[in-house]
């Protein structure tokens, strides 16, 4: 059984900084995209960032220049630092990753963490 656990979420007040984590487990033959997404109250779930397994990245316009996606390939783990934080920055922040099991039967399918909240506030 495959599974996403995020970590790294809380309070932190404007200017400040956060460094989320997120890590699969199970029985896991390959991990392909990765991505982090966010949703905040009565609004839909946005993309924020995303990353191939190549290392090529792709961000919202609104966090470019502050937050940067990583991974470890080793590890099957993904990274989010948010740095310069702001009040609209607070939502639950979402994992996402495509992984294929090792079991041959199951196919390549998208998985999501539990989420984790990120509070931005003075």
């Amino acid at each position: 059984q495959v599974q996403l656990v995020e970590s790294g979420g809380g309070l932190v007040r404007p200017g400040g900084s956060l460094r989320l984590s997120c890590a699969a487990s199970g029985n896991i033959l390959s991990v392909y995209t990765m991505g982090w997404y966010r949703q905040a109250p009565e609004k839909q779930r946005d993309m924020v960032a995303i990353i191939l397994s190549s290392g090529t990245t792709n961000y919202t316009d609104s966090v470019k220049g502050r937050f940067t996606i990583s991974r470890d390939n080793t590890k099957n783990t993904m990274y989010l630092q948010m740095n310069s934080l702001k009040p609209e920055d607070t939502a639950v922040y979402y994992c996402k990753a495509r992984i294929k099991p090792k079991l041959n039967a199951i196919p390549a399918d998208d998985y999501w963490g539990q989420g984790t909240q990120v509070t931005v506030s003075s």
